[in-house]
């Protein structure tokens, strides 16, 4: 817990000091509340909430983490959440899908408290040519392109709170590649948009050096706009939207 919490410590202080960092967030927080539906009825929920910064802009989303802290409203485990089945219309993952090292059980899980046609969105890191510099370079968490994906958590497995896992490269994989359509086969993809995102790169994120000034931020948004065309040159962030469907069917490994 005291990683954990040192982290949110840190991320928080960066965050204040650093009004380009929450523009940056403001926007995906915004490319996100754009694929809600108000039509789906149930809570609106992240899992991951790190500071809770995602109200500003959906304000009645029910934040969660692994561990507590005063803005978040719930205290929560991917892979055993204590929602009753089929009282959540939408599930968040910011930055949190490639930290899942079981994504085939969080996602039953997520299928389980999901209403009908609730929807799964997923902003997720993305390697491209400039992506695989930008998170296998210059962060520390692996890329992990080749390692082996482990769909399904082995039987009696119960989530360690402590345990850490990250494989960056997991979202750029599963939702890019045919060989793992079949893993997926209980959802529907209804979006996958990569972006350049290089307002964020060169904002240093949480804990690097901010490479333009604040009064960049508007070029660097249309540079953005202008590099979204190259993606496999380009791409450093993929967003997902999946909508649940109704048959269920056994998870299958490709």
């Amino acid at each position: 817990m005291s990683r954990h919490q040192d982290e949110i410590q840190r991320n928080l202080k960066h965050w204040e000091r650093k009004p380009v960092l929450r523009q940056v967030y403001r926007d995906f927080h915004e490319a996100i509340a754009t694929c809600v539906s108000r039509d789906l009825k149930g809570h609106l929920v992240e899992i991951g909430s790190g500071i809770g910064s995602i109200r500003d802009v959906l304000p009645g989303c029910v934040r969660t983490d692994l561990f507590p802290n005063p803005w978040i409203d719930r205290v929560e485990n991917a892979y055993s959440l204590s929602f009753e089945d089929e009282t959540v219309s939408h599930i968040i993952l910011f930055d949190v899908f490639h930290h899942l090292k079981y994504p085939g059980t969080a996602l039953e899980e997520f299928r389980r408290v999901l209403v009908r046609n609730g929807r799964l969105i997923i902003l997720d890191p993305y390697v491209s040519l400039l992506g695989l510099l930008v998170w296998g370079l210059a962060h520390p968490e692996p890329v992990s392109l080749v390692r082996p994906i482990e769909w399904l958590a082995p039987e009696g497995w119960v989530r360690d709170a402590s345990e850490y896992y990250a494989a960056q490269g997991n979202a750029t994989r599963l939702f890019g590649r045919s060989k793992y359509a079949a893993w997926l086969r209980d959802w529907t993809v209804i979006e996958r948009r990569r972006m350049a995102a290089l307002s964020y790169v060169a904002s240093g994120g949480y804990s690097g050096p901010q490479l333009y000034p604040d009064k960049w931020l508007p070029w660097m948004k249309r540079l953005d706009r202008v590099l979204d065309d190259c993606p496999l040159l380009f791409g450093t962030r993929l967003l997902v939207v999946m909508r649940k469907e109704e048959a269920e069917r056994s998870p299958q490994r490709p």
